[in-house]
């Protein structure tokens, strides 16, 4: 299994982005997926998680209300939809998938290379 993570970019404080990361080697529909993030000189932070099975999505209370992740199993790829960015949203943008653990925690099996975001004006 090999994720690949993109879209990221810069962007200015209220604008938004949507980051992408496919699933390669396997069925993205097995697997729950998670995205997290890090910025320099802080711990890795999750962000958000999609269930494999129902769909049920989770949010760090951070990105509540601006963000929204997405799967699509035909394209093996889950989405992350963010909106009205703010600096603090700057960082390392990165995927995770596993066919058993669904959590904000990075319990996963599988993790894809990083996608850089800042937000700067």
């Amino acid at each position: 299994v090999q994720l690949q993570a993109s879209g990221g970019g810069v962007v200015q404080p209220g604008g938004s982005l949507r980051l992408s990361c496919i699933l390669h080697g396997d069925n993205l529909g097995d697997f729950a997926v998670g995205w997290f993030r890090q910025a320099p000189g802080k711990e890795r932070e999750g962000v958000s998680c999609i269930s494999r099975s129902d769909g049920s999505t989770y949010y760090a209370n951070s990105v509540k209300g601006r963000f929204t992740i997405s799967r699509d199993n035909a394209k093996n790829t889950v989405y992350l939809q963010m909106n009205n960015l703010k600096p603090e949203d700057t960082a390392v943008y990165v995927c995770a998938a596993d066919w058993r653990k669904l959590s904000l925690d990075p319990v996963y099996e599988h993790w894809g290379q990083g996608t850089q975001v800042t937000v700067s004006s």
